[in-house]
């Protein structure tokens, strides 16, 4: 089953990953991302922007409305995601445990909706 880990860290993480005195912190995403392409589940994933580089568009009625930076004032941002392929979700959950985030902000793990595989529940 595919599962999607989003990582949500705090403000302070993003910062670090410009810190150069970080190493340790980015050694530790480096070292979680490794062993994920290594096993052979990871179907794709990247780190992300901090959110103040993100746009926001939303369409009401006919016009567009778009804003720059994250839409919720919120104290965790997503910070990346990977797309894995596990037996189930308590091995999505044990994955997601890994990530160096799930201490300091968290993990959501949540089911990919895959087209195919509605197809054949409903045959």
């Amino acid at each position: 089953m595919q599962y999607m880990l989003m990582f949500y860290q705090p403000t302070a993480e993003f910062e670090q990953r410009e810190d150069a005195s970080a190493q340790a912190y980015r050694a530790s995403w480096i070292a979680y991302a490794d062993a994920v392409r290594q096993s052979g589940i990871s179907l794709g994933g990247h780190g992300l922007f901090p959110p103040m580089t993100g746009t926001t568009l939303r369409i009401r009625g006919d016009r567009r409305q778009v804003q720059d930076g994250p839409f919720a004032d919120t104290k965790e941002q997503l910070g990346g995601y990977f797309v894995i392929d596990v037996p189930d979700l308590d091995a999505a959950l044990e994955w997601a445990a890994r990530a160096p985030c799930a201490t300091t902000g968290g993990v959501e793990v949540r089911p990919v909706f895959v087209a195919t595989a509605l197809a054949a529940a409903a045959a």
